[in-house]
């Protein structure tokens, strides 16, 4: 009986050490694609701060207003005239609704404790 028992205990021992094995060789491999994966995404913010600066400079209001210039004639652009631009009367607000908020059931609250009580203690 002792013979199976130990045997047991064995298979068991082994059993264990072949599941922390491949756990460890697991556990080291997501290690090795996070390293991956964190390189990727600061190389990626790198490339998105660089991004951010080109597209600042080119978009200079000074360097605009040059390409503008230069290429007025071949965009066959116009200059802005003030007629081109609306008055502030002529903007269309939503209408204003003359009747006042309708409250069938309302309670009056200002009278009412935290706890839903009067100033007296009684419940309304």
């Amino acid at each position: 009986m002792k013979t199976l028992l130990y045997i047991a205990t064995c298979l068991a021992v082994f059993g264990l050490a072949f599941w922390a094995y491949r756990e460890n060789y697991t556990t080291q491999q997501v290690l090795k694609e996070t390293r991956s994966l964190q390189r990727q995404i600061g190389a990626s913010q790198v490339r998105l701060s660089v991004l951010r600066a080109e597209w600042a400079y080119l978009n200079r209001p000074d360097r605009l207003r040059e390409l503008a210039e230069l290429n007025f004639d071949r965009l066959s652009l116009l200059p802005l005239r003030p007629e081109q631009f609306g008055r502030v009367d002529e903007v269309a607000y939503p209408p204003q609704e003359d009747e006042l908020l309708d409250f069938t059931n309302g309670v009056e609250v200002s009278s009412l404790g935290a706890n839903g009580q009067t100033a007296t203690g009684t419940q309304p």
